[in-house]
């Protein structure tokens, strides 16, 4: 007897630098339904841009990725992450430094856990420095402001940054999925 329910999504939620690039990557990513922009890992029991950019709450910016697991795995996933950004340097991806920017995965449980670092082990050959990407579990979750939802795609190459950093990153996605087939 055949069923049409459908499988609950999954979530995975990752910081690799400002969360407009990493949210444009993701936008490319099938089987990926929804991205939401926003804040993770710090010790405030809230955040919003201003703070996380002062330092105060110690947050990542991250994307909360919902996806469909018999569509993409959450180690794809994670290829995507590795493919995508510069998990060699500390609280940094290009310009942008502190740790807002860190290289991290929140793991939502034990199995996302041994995923990420057999994925992370792997990726570790594809870079000529070490990873330094952090693997923390995952606690929260504040989505930010509207204005950086959607942000390349609203804004796309009228903004320098977007031009200089979130299209290069775009362009990687693209190539790579152009490798697979996809």
């Amino acid at each position: 007897m055949e069923t049409n329910e459908q499988q609950p999504l999954a979530k995975a939620t990752l910081g690799g630098g400002c969360f407009w690039c990493v949210e444009a990557v993701y936008k490319l990513c099938p089987g990926v339904k929804s991205i939401l922009p926003g804040y993770s890992g710090g010790t405030a029991a809230t955040a919003n841009y201003d703070a996380v950019c002062s330092g105060a709450t110690a947050h990542a910016e991250v994307v909360q990725i919902s996806y469909d697991p018999a569509q993409v795995s959450y180690e794809e996933i994670l290829h995507v992450f590795f493919k995508t950004h510069d998990p060699t340097t500390l609280n940094r991806q290009g310009n942008d430094h502190g740790p807002q920017y860190r290289s991290v995965i929140f793991y939502h449980d034990q199995q996302q856990r041994a995923a990420a670092e057999r994925v992370m082990a792997s990726a570790a050959s594809w870079w000529k420095d070490p990873i330094v990407t952090q693997l923390e579990p995952f606690e929260a979750f504040y989505e930010a402001e509207d204005y950086h939802h959607d942000y390349y795609a609203r804004v796309g190459d009228r903004n320098p940054y977007c031009t200089y950093v979130v299209s290069p990153k775009v362009a990687k996605m693209r190539a790579y999925l152009a490798e697979k087939g996809s």
